[in-house]
Parts: C-alpha cells; structure tokens; sequence
C-alpha cells in the first residue's frame, strides 16, 4: 500500500511540475489539501483540462489552483461539472462563470445544496431581483463562503439600523455593491455611517448615500473619507455646503484628491472664474471628465459670451447642449 502511495504522489508531483509549479508551491498545496497525496494524476490531468474547456485561460490555471488545490482532487463528474452547470445557469454572459472561478476558486469547493441555494434564498427575501441574484454571486462569488447567520444577518441588521429595512432597500443596496457584505460591521461599517452623521448628513441623507453610492460606506474613514472632507474645507467649503455635495454626489469622499477633486475645483475658480460654491447647487459637477466635457464646453461657451449655470452647461448630453446653445450647426 505505501509503495502505491508513493507512486500517486510522485504522479501528481509529476503533473506539477509539467505544469511550472516550483517545489516551494507544490509543497504549499500539500499542505492545504492532504488528498493530493492520493490523486493520480489522470485525474488532476482531467480536472485541469475540464478548467480550460470553460473558458479560464491556461495562465491563470497554476493561480487557480495553487489557491485551491482540492479542485484537482475533485470528482470531474460527480463534483466539477455540476457545480460548474449550476453556476452557468446563473449567468447572463459566457465569461461570468470562469471569471467567477479565477476570483475564488474555492467557489468550487462549496455545496450548491448546502450553500448555494440558501445564500440565493437569503437574498431573495431581502428582495434582490431575481435578475440581480446571479450577477450578485458571480461579480463577488466570496459571498458564498460567508455564513449567513453570523456574517450575512449582521451586515443586514446594520442596515436596517440606518432605515433601509423598508420596500426591498437593503436587496437593492446589495444588488448595486456585493462586496459590502465583506466587511466588517464593527470596523468600517458602522464607523463609516457615525462619520457621515457627524459631519452633517441626516438619517434620510445617509439612506440616500447607502441607496446610490454603497461603496462610500466601504471605505475607511481615516484614509480616505475624513482626508476628502478636510480638503474640501480647505477649499472653503462650510459643514453645510460638504454635507449637500456628499448627499448630491457621494463620490465625492472617495474620489482622488490629486487626481479628480483639486483639477476640477482649480479650473472651475481660476479658469471658469466661477465661485466655489455654485458646485454646492450642483454637486454632480465633480462627475463630468475634466478635458471631454469641461474643458470643451467652457470653450464654447466663452466663444460665444454666453453665461449659463453650471447645471445648464452640464446636464444634458452633447448634441442636447450643441442644440441648446445654437452650436449645432458645424457641429453635428
């Protein structure tokens, strides 16, 4: 028997290093998963290949599957290949699944009867779409390893708490971000929700937020949140004016200081020679391309002597403007 054993384990040693794994990784997979020891490596050999013929690309393969090993220890038939058809009939896209798969491998290691379907039906109740529900799975397929009781329940609890637990909000929440169910409620949730209700947001602005920008309350207060609100006070803006631009255009705590809030807050002063707080009015200024949208029709405008507010220079789209305007002519 231990003669047989050795001879497994020198097969699949074997497959590894046909395949440009170096022996520090082989050893590290071993270690994750003790039946490799047994797997012959027909069978690895099989699950490699079934891997490709799904679309994941033969580079990202020794990733895959130095991140779970078990895949290759797998049954191709009994386990792979159902799980794979399951997931499938969850996407919308020929791609979704394999890139699924290359994001957490160990999706593949989960039960669809144990976790797959619990996890579709906890997310039905909190009204998800249903359209929504296998987008959900493949953009962040890590939810499925999450337990819903101690993990999934608290992050849906936090949420009522801050009034979405009306009307389907919290299904719509999680439909528009997945990847807030990964973080923790104690170490960025709640912090990030007590930072915007002590810079001014109500708890109807703060729903707003949560409803159209989730990914605001994901990140962390100290390194990006409080640095965008401080920035923009030295900018001039008053406690007043900074919670009527986050309500209007959360992103605007999260955006690059260097690379997206100053460029366009110094062409709006020293270019535009507007006043800083017409953005208050229209805080959706900070979402339009620098160079494609204001660069281009600042020029126009300044053409033609024309002044308009910024919402009337910015909220349509281009030939609406060009029409708006009398450019359309040389233009069209």
């Amino acid at each position: 028997m231990e003669i047989c054993s050795n001879q497994r384990g020198s097969s699949i040693m074997w497959f590894f290093r046909d395949r440009g794994f170096d022996d520090k990784s082989i050893h590290e997979m071993f270690k994750k998963c003790k039946r490799l020891e047994g797997v012959e490596r027909e069978r690895a050999s099989e699950n490699w290949d079934y891997l490709k013929s799904i679309g994941i690309q033969e580079r990202k393969l020794p990733s895959i599957v130095s991140k779970c090993p078990k895949i290759l220890a797998m049954g191709l038939h009994e386990k792979l290949v159902p799980t794979v058809e399951c997931l499938s009939t969850l996407a919308t896209k020929p791609q979704e699944v394999a890139s699924a798969i290359a994001k957490f491998p160990p999706i593949l290691s989960h039960s669809v009867e144990e976790k797959l379907c619990p996890l579709l039906a906890f997310f039905q109740a909190l009204g998800v779409p249903e359209k929504q529900l296998g987008k959900m799975i493949l953009l962040n397929p890590r939810l499925i390893s999450y337990s819903i009781e101690l993990k999934l329940t608290e992050i849906v609890d936090f949420l009522g708490t801050i009034g979405l637990a009306r009307d389907g909000m919290i299904g719509k929440v999680l439909a528009k971000n997945p990847f807030i169910m990964g973080y923790s409620v104690d170490k960025r949730l709640r912090p990030t929700s007590d930072f915007l209700k002590s810079v001014g947001l109500t708890e109807h602005d703060l729903q707003t937020v949560a409803m159209n920008f989730p990914e605001v309350l994901c990140r962390d207060v100290n390194k990006v949140l409080r640095p965008n609100f401080d920035y923009l006070k030295r900018c001039g803006f008053g406690d007043g004016q900074i919670a009527a631009l986050i309500t209007g255009f959360p992103p605007v705590l999260i955006k690059s200081i260097q690379n997206s809030l100053e460029p366009r807050i110094r062409f709006l002063v020293e270019v535009m020679g507007r006043r800083i707080d017409e953005v208050t009015d229209y805080p959706d200024f900070f979402r339009h391309g620098l160079k494609k949208r204001l660069e281009l029709r600042h020029k126009l405008l300044k053409k033609k002597n024309i002044a308009c507010s910024l919402s009337e220079m910015l909220d349509c789209n281009q030939k609406k403007f060009l029409m708006k305007f009398g450019f359309f002519v040389g233009y069209a």
